[in-house]
């Protein structure tokens, strides 16, 4: 918890696949909901975790970053150091096509995930 006084920024960021849109021609709308599922997925798997319930009930303040990883195989190594350093998240992957094509952290407070963030750009 934060100190008294201070306000912690807890962030949900979602990484996604930017040749899904700019190499393999997927609808933008298709790719949104793509890390809408990732999201969503992310919350419901760490529910009961005491950031994720702070997270939810700031509802109209809640703070989303969504970064690009721009292929595969970086979104691979990023779920994978992810999986090494212990941090919750979920690797989107659509079906029946079997593709990954994001990945959602569960709500962190932003300077804990940030430094494994860092080389991800804002998504555009």
């Amino acid at each position: 918890m934060a100190a008294p006084g201070t306000t912690r920024r807890l962030v949900q960021y979602v990484v996604v696949r930017s040749d899904l849109v700019h190499t393999l021609a997927w609808p933008l709308g298709a790719v949104i909901t793509q890390a809408c599922h990732a999201a969503t997925a992310a919350i419901h798997l760490n529910y009961d975790d005491p950031d994720t319930q702070e997270y939810l009930s700031e509802l109209d303040s809640m703070h989303k970053v969504v970064l690009e990883a721009p292929d595969l195989a970086s979104l691979s190594r990023l779920s994978e150091t992810l999986i090494e350093k212990g941090v919750a998240h979920k690797l989107w992957v659509e079906q029946p096509e079997n593709v990954p094509t994001c990945l959602a952290l569960k709500p962190y407070p932003k300077e804990t995930v940030h430094p494994l963030l860092r080389k991800f750009k804002l998504f555009k």
